[in-house]
């Protein structure tokens, strides 16, 4: 559509954009940091971030990153996770088939563990993600779970994701016995006018284009109206370069992203 108009070798501002090409936010940089960290010793972590802020990307930068002969990447993402389904969703990408019972599925998943450990030397890394939306019984669960020889090793890292509601939550004096077993805590920043301009260039760069496409004052206004939301950068550029091709214009200007932004964006 819009992309032969701009010389665009690929779309840019999408959401399958390859995880080598995200723009190297100071954020995105330290959350990998600590998430490695996470992995290597094998620690408790919980990451959190505003909405649109990047933190599913985050996560799929860390684990292209992991080296798949040390460590085993498990991914759940459920609104509606309960401890028995958390097992089972666990054991299913170990390759194992669950049993019914609660009980006898932690037993069996600390069984799998202690094997990929021993027989393939590998690590299991556990990301649960929209963990803000987990009710409190699989909150404890998780606790539970991290109770493994009397506390004195972890079967596991896991690295909770969620909204700022999920520290918010863990904050509650009923959370004090999980919240005082988090080891490294991430936040994933909303991004600063600079950080934003890197991140359309970057994107820009990542579709084939070496020139400027954005004026500065188009620039300020998609800062403006994202509040440096990476999802609501891709959500403007998007709608904007498709106005910008429907209406002939080879360079957007802040004009053209206030149409866009007060018509089909409002």
């Amino acid at each position: 559509m819009f992309e032969a108009f701009y010389g665009f070798k690929k779309t840019p501002f999408c959401r399958d954009l390859p995880t080598t090409e995200l723009f190297p936010s100071n954020t995105l940089e330290e959350s990998l940091s600590r998430l490695s960290y996470v992995a290597e010793r094998q620690l408790f972590c919980v990451l959190t971030g505003e909405c649109g802020t990047g933190k599913t990307t985050t996560i799929r930068r860390f684990r292209d990153q992991l080296d798949d002969t040390r460590y085993t990447l498990i991914y759940l993402a459920d609104s509606k996770m309960t401890p028995r389904n958390f097992y089972k969703g666990m054991l299913d990408q170990l390759g194992a088939e669950s049993r019914f019972y609660r009980g006898d599925a932690k037993r069996q998943l600390h069984k799998e563990i202690e094997l990929m450990k021993g027989l393939h030397n590998k690590r299991p890394v556990v990301v649960v993600d929209e963990a803000h939306l987990l009710d409190r019984e699989m909150l404890e669960e998780v606790r539970f779970l991290l109770n493994f020889r009397m506390d004195a090793v972890s079967p596991m890292a896991l690295v909770l994701v969620g909204q700022v509601e999920l520290w918010e939550k863990l904050q509650m004096q009923s959370y004090t016995a999980i919240r005082q077993r988090i080891d490294i805590q991430c936040k994933i920043q909303l991004m600063d006018h600079s950080q934003v301009k890197g991140y359309m260039k970057r994107h820009l760069e990542y579709a084939g284009i070496d020139h400027e496409l954005f004026s500065d004052e188009a620039t300020e206004a998609i800062y403006r109206y994202s509040g440096g939301s990476a999802r609501l950068v891709n959500q403007v550029c998007t709608s904007t370069l498709i106005f910008g091709y429907q209406s002939g214009k080879r360079i957007i200007d802040d004009h053209m992203v206030k149409l866009v932004i007060n018509g089909e964006l409002s």
